[in-house]
């Protein structure tokens, strides 16, 4: 009826939080950090969230400060499915999760920096760090848990 299985934690598998952390850092520092500087230098006030004719008159500022912010928010909507990939990876394969997982960081750096240019193509650069990172991560996600299914066959 249930699979009794111990899980034991080994050295490797510190490598994983850090690999979170260094994501909160990453989204929720430097990220916000250039959000909020953008909203100085093109003096977006809250509670905007993106720069329109109103708040922000001069159009080339608003398309630089929608960028910076549009980088931001991107980020933030995927961290989440990045955070659960991760740590469902980091369970069986915690080595090759936590190089996937810092590949996937570093891509979002790019995507930002890139999309922070004002020229949203940039962004795309990120796409092998990033989408190799987070497919890396989804296919130990599902071979981990195929082989606890297959585990309570034996």
């Amino acid at each position: 009826d249930h699979i009794v299985m111990e899980f034991v934690l080994k050295p490797e598998h510190g490598y994983v939080p850090l690999c979170v952390v260094a994501s909160w850092f990453v989204h929720h520092l430097y990220m916000s950090m250039k959000v909020v500087f953008a909203r100085k230098k093109y003096n977006v006030q809250y509670p905007s969230l993106y720069a329109d004719a109103e708040n922000c008159p001069k159009e080339t500022s608003r398309k630089a400060f929608n960028c910076i912010q549009r980088g931001h928010q991107n980020s933030l909507e995927n961290h989440p499915t990045f955070l659960v990939m991760l740590l469902i990876a980091g369970l069986t394969y915690p080595i090759t999760a936590s190089i996937a997982g810092a590949c996937y960081v570093v891509g979002r750096i790019v995507y930002f920096e890139g999309y922070a240019t004002g020229n949203p193509d940039r962004r795309q650069a990120s796409a092998p760090l990033m989408y190799g990172g987070m497919f890396t991560l989804v296919g130990c996600a599902i071979n981990g848990a195929i082989s606890l299914l297959s585990s309570g066959s034996k």
